[in-house]
């Protein structure tokens, strides 16, 4: 029976969260794909440390960082450094109905900062949590969270100047 509880308040948990956490991984990496497969990884890790985070009440947030953590390392890999198409795809433009997509500027601009300042920014801005919050999240120092949360907002404001001026 303890097995079934378990089951329950996991299936539980990732129906009630998994929008919400699919567009959080998108706000990392830009792209509804790579969105997808670090959810899946985080969902993964979740599963395995689900009784342990429960006890805690960390639930949300254990999954928030494993996002942050596998989206980093994700765009450290090798074959993520190669060009990526600029043309948008049909099937990419069809979801843009989703709330994100209603703001192709600031994700266009969101998408060019590097992974780190991208994840400060959305974990402060976008989900309005603490810089200690993000600090733990990220495994950095709460300064390193002001620098990348303070040098993204500043590539943010000069990318979107430059598309509105365009």
């Amino acid at each position: 029976m303890i097995g079934a509880d378990r089951e329950a308040s996991y299936v539980d948990f990732v129906a009630a969260r998994r929008d919400h956490l699919r567009r959080v991984a998108y706000a990392l990496c830009s792209d509804w794909h790579r969105a997808d497969d670090l959810l899946q990884i985080a969902l993964v890790k979740l599963y395995v440390a689900w009784p342990r985070v429960r006890r805690n009440g960390a639930e949300e947030a254990y999954v928030r960082t494993i996002l942050v953590r596998a989206s980093i390392d994700e765009a450290r890999r090798p074959w993520r450094r190669r060009e990526l198409p600029t043309d948008e795809l049909p099937e990419l433009a069809a979801r843009q109905s989703d709330a994100l997509g209603e703001r192709p500027a600031l994700l266009a601009a969101l998408e060019d900062l590097p992974p780190q300042q991208r994840a400060a920014v959305v974990l402060r801005h976008w989900l309005g949590l603490s810089v200690a919050e993000t600090a733990k999240e990220m495994g950095i120092s709460e300064g390193t969270v002001k620098s990348h949360t303070s040098r993204g907002l500043d590539a943010l404001r000069s990318a979107l100047a430059e598309s509105s001026a365009g």
